[in-house]
């Protein structure tokens, strides 16, 4: 039996700057592992410490390269479940596979229903996770799934910006639930731009709904992919007479030409976190500022740890 409050924190390879500050955060040393690939691709780990009877927490985000991390992942919690843990927590600051969570046409797997069961299948008895494409994932899963929202975090970024005459625009009307959160955080309007998706992938924008002219707007959205949603609805807000816009998203996937995309377009800044690490033209470009959530998750683990209440940590 473990002794109460003590846990150790593992990392995956997807994420190992936020994996090292969130282990700064609570004052520890992260786990002792290896992680090896084998000449034929298959994964190889082993864990190089005792963690019998041990509260764990794999730390381990669905970026890029998404398929290749999640069987690292699913290899580690059975290891550690192997090993006699006695609680594995899966800290997912990005759940990949989220956007695939209903069946939008005949025949189509629902992708995110299969990666909660694998997980819980591998061995997970909780999940940590950040601004979850859809709530409704919560419900795949049979064991206790806190989703946390990066909004803090953001919301103080842009109160420093000293924006006048604020409305915070939904890219659509899924979005809209969480653009009025922070619109009330940030005493601020709201619009929704309605937009058509004629193509996976592709976005088309039609037209703005609520006041925007004359208005610093930042655009609030889970993640930027493609930029194709960010880019079209900036230009629409432009059409409608928007002063500086700004987007902020929780999780910068950007792939494809999205950096470039982003640089040529009517955003001054687009304010992201690291749940998942920027790569190539994406660190140094001067347009994407990075924010750390790693004391927002470090707070949430201490609290799970010690088995405390962390739905305040939610707002």
């Amino acid at each position: 039996m473990r002794k109460k409050d003590e846990m150790k924190i593992f990392t995956g390879s997807s994420n190992n700057t936020l994996a090292q500050e969130i282990a700064s955060f609570l004052k520890i040393d992260l786990g002792k592992c290896v992680l090896e690939r084998f000449s034929d691709g298959e994964i190889h780990f082993y864990i190089d410490e005792n963690i019998r009877g041990e509260d764990i927490f794999v730390i381990q985000s669905g970026s890029y390269e998404a398929n290749f991390h999640l069987m690292e992942l699913f290899l580690m919690i059975d290891a550690f479940k192997r090993a006699s843990a006695e609680r594995i927590t899966v800290v997912i600051p990005y759940y990949c596979y989220g956007r695939q969570d209903w069946k939008d046409r005949p025949r189509v797997p629902i992708s995110a229903r299969l990666v909660a069961d694998l997980l819980q299948t591998a061995g997970a008895t909780r999940v940590l996770a950040m601004d979850l494409h859809s709530p409704q994932i919560q419900g795949f899963f049979s064991i206790p799934v806190d989703n946390l929202m990066a909004l803090p975090v953001l919301a103080n970024y842009i109160q420093t910006l000293k924006l006048k005459d604020l409305a915070i625009v939904s890219p659509d009307a899924g979005g809209v639930g969480r653009a009025r959160l922070f619109a009330k955080r940030m005493s601020a309007g709201l619009a929704i731009i309605d937009k058509r998706r004629p193509a996976p992938n592709e976005a088309k924008v039609f037209h703005v709904i609520g006041e925007v002219k004359d208005c610093d707007v930042v655009i609030m959205d889970d993640m930027v992919d493609t930029g194709g949603t960010l880019v079209e609805s900036a230009e629409a807000l432009k059409r409608e007479g928007a002063k500086r816009i700004f987007a902020a998203c929780s999780h910068p996937v950007l792939s494809g030409k999205a950096v470039e995309k982003i640089e040529n377009s009517n955003l001054e800044k687009l304010i992201v976190t690291n749940t998942i690490p920027l790569q190539g033209k994406s660190r140094s470009s001067n347009k994407i500022v990075t924010l750390s959530v790693a004391s927002l998750f470090g707070e949430a683990i201490r609290r799970i740890n010690k088995g405390q209440s962390v739905s305040s940590l939610f707002i």
